[in-house]
This record gives C-alpha cells, sequence and structure tokens, in this order.
C-alpha cells in the first residue's frame, strides 16, 4: 500500500485526508472557522441530533453545507445513535434524500456504556445498503475478522476505532491497526474515534493508514481553531512519514559520526 496524492472514497479523489465532525462546537461560526482552517474536504454531520422526520434541523444542515460548499469538498452523512440495523437503514435513507448524497457513515452501537458498535447489526445494515446503492463507510472496532467481512461484502472503506468515541485516550491497540492494515492492503482506511492528540493522528498516519476522522479533539480543544491547524500539519507529517520510509529499528548502536580519518563511506 502507498499514498497516492489524494485519498479515494469509491473512486472519488478528495485532496485531504482529514475528515473533521460537526458537533460539539462552541459555536457554529468557530466550527466553520475550525473546518476551514483544518483544510478537510469532508465534514460529518449527524441526522439523529435532530429529527429528521420534520426537518428540524433545517437550519444548522444548511449552515454546514454553505460551509462544505466553500471549502469545495462534500457531505458525509451519519448514522450516530442509530442501534439496529433497521435504524441505521431508515435513517440513511433519509439522509440520501435531504442531502442527496449516496455516502454514509454507517454506526451501529452495541453498547450505550463504551458506545462500542455492534459488528452483527453493522454486517446486517453495510449489507443491504450496499445492495441499494449505497457507498457505505462502516465505522467498527479494531477487529481484524470484522473489517475482513466489511470489505468482503464491498466496502471500500472501513473506519476501524483507535479507541471509543470522545476518550481522547489514541491509538489502544497499535498491533491490531497495524495488522488491518498489512491484511487489507487495498481498502480505504480512515481511522476514527478516539483520537486525542495531534500525535496519535500522525502516528495513524505513519503506520500507513489513508485518512483520520476526528471530531472532538478540535471541537473540545481550548482554541478549536488552532487544534485543527495542528492535526492538518501532523497529519501532512505522517504521510510524508509513511512516504519516505521509517528506518529499521537496531538492538545496538551505531555510531552516526564518522571515525577521525575514515572517509564516510568507509564507515
Amino acid at each position: 500500500m502507498a499514498f497516492s496524492t489524494e485519498l479515494m472514497i469509491y473512486g472519488q479523489a478528495v485532496n485531504s485526508r482529514l475528515l473533521i465532525g460537526s458537533a460539539l462546537y462552541p459555536s457554529p461560526q468557530i466550527m466553520k472557522q475550525a473546518i476551514l482552517a483544518s483544510g478537510s474536504k469532508i465534514v460529518t454531520l449527524s441526522l439523529k441530533r435532530q429529527n429528521p422526520a420534520q426537518q428540524s434541523g433545517t437550519k444548522i444542515w444548511q449552515y454546514i453545507q454553505e460551509v462544505v460548499k466553500e471549502t469545495q469538498g462534500f457531505l458525509l452523512p451519519n448514522t450516530a445513535g442509530c442501534k439496529t440495523a433497521k435504524e441505521a437503514v431508515t435513517l440513511a435513507k433519509m439522509s440520501r434524500e435531504i442531502f442527496q448524497t449516496d455516502w454514509i457513515k454507517l454506526e451501529v452501537i452495541g453498547d450505550d456504556y463504551n458506545l462500542q458498535p455492534d459488528p452483527i447489526e453493522l454486517l446486517k445494515a453495510s449489507e443491504q445498503l450496499l445492495n441499494e446503492g449505497f457507498k457505505v463507510l462502516p465505522y467498527c472496532t479494531d477487529d481484524l475478522v470484522v473489517c475482513q467481512r466489511l470489505y468482503d461484502l464491498g466496502c471500500q472503506v472501513i473506519m476501524p476505532w483507535a479507541s471509543p468515541i470522545g476518550t481522547g485516550k489514541g491509538l489502544m491497540n497499535p498491533y491490531n491497526l497495524a495488522t488491518i492494515r498489512s491484511r487489507l492492503p487495498d481498502a480505504t482506511l480512515i481511522l476514527d474515534a478516539g483520537i486525542g492528540k495531534p500525535s496519535d493522528a500522525c502516528l495513524a498516519m505513519e503506520m500507513g493508514y489513508d485518512a483520520v476522522l476526528l471530531n472532538s479533539a478540535i471541537a473540545l480543544a481550548d482554541s478549536p481553531v488552532l487544534m485543527a491547524k495542528a492535526f492538518a500539519q501532523a497529519i501532512v507529517a505522517g504521510e510524508q512519514g509513511y512516504m519516505a520510509g521509517v528506518m529499521q529499528q537496531r538492538q545496538t548502536a551505531h555510531p552516526s559520526t564518522p571515525t577521525l580519518d575514515t572517509p564516510f563511506w568507509h564507515q
């Protein structure tokens, strides 16, 4: 797996590897400033926070759409808060009608305490939505088998968590995440949830992940706009570090300064 110049989402080229959420900001204005500062071209939106049947979120939805239009980016509706495949599929269909996009970040929560995705309902919903023409971006744990099953169903993009949503704990299981990367070299892998610091995002990119999605780490920072800039730079640094090729670790020390009077090419 090697980075192309752009992130690919179901054949759509996107010139940013940072996806950003639109919740928890102190104000809509700060949200807009943070999105613009991040350079992100994909903004997620939760319909569940509003009542889509009554269009009660129309005002904020329109505002977010205007921000996304200003970035010349894409809106990524999600099914946050859904607990069954049936509920998630219904919300996905509503989002497609409201936002005129077949992209859907699929979330089906199985545990209220740590907001862990339900793998059984997630697979069921993914299969149904793919069959109905959706481009599904499923949010899952760092379970290799679940990721493989999602990929086998036809999910070109998979979004394993770093740690539970909103915890800011960073990458809990780097080994699991590295294994998923190595076993699914052709999948677009976006690390989602649990990111707390820019260095977390940088580490994910150094591991070969294609992109990072986050919300709380920016929205809950003391300065969301400054933090958005920090994450943007961290992701570029991680991507370039991966592309440059990290040196192999050694068991013993090696001098980095040539021995006196010995040409360095003889060291």
